[in-house]
């Protein structure tokens, strides 16, 4: 930050803490939105650089965190998603060099045309100003988040989870090497210097003007307390219920590839699938076989009667469970008629964040991508697809799951707004 961090002990230091910063990131985004691509990805190069270099710091300090974490008997899936690496900090530095080779959005000219009367009109991408994120576990949301905003041309002000308080900092640090070695303000990507809850509400309240957008990223909780106390406008990132649906005419070592990257491969994250659902009419041949392939991978499986039917280790599924974001080496399993039937649980029970089909029927393929209203939907590939990086956007802040401005993995486009320019020759209005 260019302002000096004041005392955090009391309300009234903790309030003008968080005004500094906002004001500081409301300057910085001026610049930053007029800063060239060649300073922005001077800054990212410099960025990844400092992350590799700052590996033993970053490392410490994410082993104290987890050590905490542990200590607190937090679940295993939730240290899985604090806990970093060597190469998961070679994968941040990765990442930020994706976003630094990405094609500048600002300034690119989405449409052009003319009007009868001779003006030329074109829809131009500017920045979205400064952005809010408010995320938890995950510390490698400071990078990725710091990272995304600063090509789009925003300023960011991060407030990650207490809980990985301390690999925010040193991850913070080195985006903070980065910003300076290219000559860009620290403020333009500031980190809120507090575990103190207060400092998110004063966020939600938007800093007496200074956060045009916010997006959180973290639990159901976490969201909730986002969308019902914001006073600015929200990326909504809701829980991620996803579902694979195996139809009748699905390739059984296809299905089962599927189903068990989709659950098994990273089960802490927003794309890990929640439910499988299996086709009535094709359960004889693929029931079983799937569910033995994720009972023996160690997966818990919850089924209704179909499903408990063809192995005994099924446990009776509840009505809660089929929409239930387990996050852990669990899934719900059921047996549905047909693909539409597939289509309207998944309206019931989904998040509208990620669903897949597997089928080599084209005609049940299509009525699913057309019909499910997810931000993303897949055909014959696993949920965990459901990832910025993969979608080659470099990262991502999170899956927007609103129908608003930004749906999907947002990544830098989405991180931009427009504006009209008119150009004329001395037109006037009649």
């Amino acid at each position: 930050m260019n302002a000096p961090i004041r005392a955090l002990q009391s309300p009234e230091g903790l309030a003008a803490t968080m005004r500094a910063i906002g004001r500081d990131a409301r300057a910085a985004a001026r610049v930053l939105a007029l800063a060239p691509d060649r300073q922005k990805n001077q800054a990212l190069g410099a960025m990844a650089k400092a992350l590799r270099g700052s590996r033993a710091a970053i490392l410490a300090a994410n082993a104290k965190d987890v050590a905490q974490a542990s200590s607190e008997k937090a679940s295993a899936a939730f240290v899985d998603r604090l806990t970093l690496d060597a190469r998961a900090i070679d994968g941040m530095a990765a990442g930020l060099e994706a976003i630094r080779r990405l094609k500048d959005p600002i300034g690119s000219v989405m449409a052009s045309w003319r009007r009868p009367n001779g003006m030329r009109i074109e829809r131009v991408r500017v920045p979205l100003g400064v952005v809010g994120v408010i995320y938890e576990s995950r510390p490698n949301v400071t990078a990725d988040a710091g990272a995304l905003c600063l090509k789009a041309g925003n300023a960011v002000i991060l407030r990650g989870g207490s809980e990985s308080f301390r690999s925010s900092q040193a991850i913070h640090a080195a985006l903070v090497a980065g910003l300076a070695a290219a000559g860009l303000p620290a403020a333009a990507i500031a980190l809120v210097p507090t575990r103190d809850r207060e400092a998110v509400g004063m966020m939600l309240a938007g800093l007496e003007g200074s956060i045009d957008v916010l997006i959180p990223r973290g639990g159901k909780s976490l969201v909730g307390r986002v969308q019902t106390e914001a006073r600015v406008p929200v990326f909504a990132h809701l829980e991620g219920v996803c579902h694979v649906y195996v139809d009748g005419k699905a390739k059984l070592p296809m299905a089962k590839a599927i189903v068990l990257n989709a659950k098994m491969r990273r089960t802490g994250v927003c794309g890990a699938a929640e439910t499988l659902l299996v086709d009535r009419s094709g359960a004889a041949r693929l029931l079983k076989p799937l569910v033995t392939a994720l009972i023996d991978a160690g997966c818990e499986v919850r089924g209704d009667a179909a499903v408990q039917a063809v192995d005994g280790r099924v446990k009776p599924a509840r009505e809660a469970d089929w929409g239930t974001e387990y996050l852990d080496a669990i899934i719900t399993a059921g047996v549905v008629d047909g693909v539409e039937a597939a289509i309207a649980h998944i309206e019931r029970y989904g998040s509208h964040h990620t669903d897949a089909i597997v089928t080599e029927d084209k005609k049940a393929a299509d009525k699913f991508l057309g019909e499910v209203d997810s931000a993303i939907v897949l055909h014959n590939a696993s949920t965990q697809f459901a990832d910025g990086g993969e979608f080659g956007f470099g990262a991502e802040i999170g899956i927007a799951t609103g129908r608003l401005h930004a749906r999907g993995p947002v990544g830098i486009e989405q991180l931009t707004s427009f504006k009209y320019r008119i150009h004329g020759n001395g037109q006037t209005r009649p």
